[in-house]
């Protein structure tokens, strides 16, 4: 495994689990959460999962680092949109498992360009993707000019 040197460490804590309140260290993030009811859960209003902030995270994340590669090649990707889904089921081997689909877009640069953009910073620089990579399937979209 990679050893890092930390520049920043996000805490957060949440008592009583799915159904329960989550929050940042510095108050940041605020949430109640509530297990859908397509889970079997009481899908209480004005909740979230925890499948919600990994989407938000790791779609944030990649746009970062989409950009990040933008830059280093002189170009722009801070107009690009992510959109992240993130899927919870059962898993053949027991327990539950996680599959994610990312979604790029920005119709200000042309599809091939865009596409190497996506896969570098897939491959090369997105934290997210080096944690889910071997670990949870990953499906990469792209939609450009």
């Amino acid at each position: 495994m990679d050893s890092i040197k930390p520049l920043f460490t996000a805490v957060g804590s949440v008592t009583g689990g799915r159904n329960g309140h989550g929050e940042a260290e510095d108050h940041s993030v605020s949430v109640n959460l509530s297990v859908p009811k397509a889970m079997g859960g009481p899908g209480r209003p004005n909740t979230t999962t925890p499948e919600h902030l990994f989407a938000v995270g790791y779609a944030a994340c990649f746009g970062g680092a989409l950009d990040f590669v933008a830059v280093q090649k002189k170009k722009n990707a801070k107009g690009a949109t992510v959109t992240c889904s993130v899927s919870i089921g059962p898993r053949d081997a027991g327990g539950f498992g996680l599959a994610v689909r990312l979604h790029v877009r920005d119709a200000t640069l042309p599809q091939a360009e865009l596409e190497a953009f996506a896969r570098e910073a897939h491959e090369k620089v997105c934290p997210y993707s080096h944690a889910t990579r071997n670990n949870v399937p990953v499906e990469l979209t792209v939609e450009g000019a």
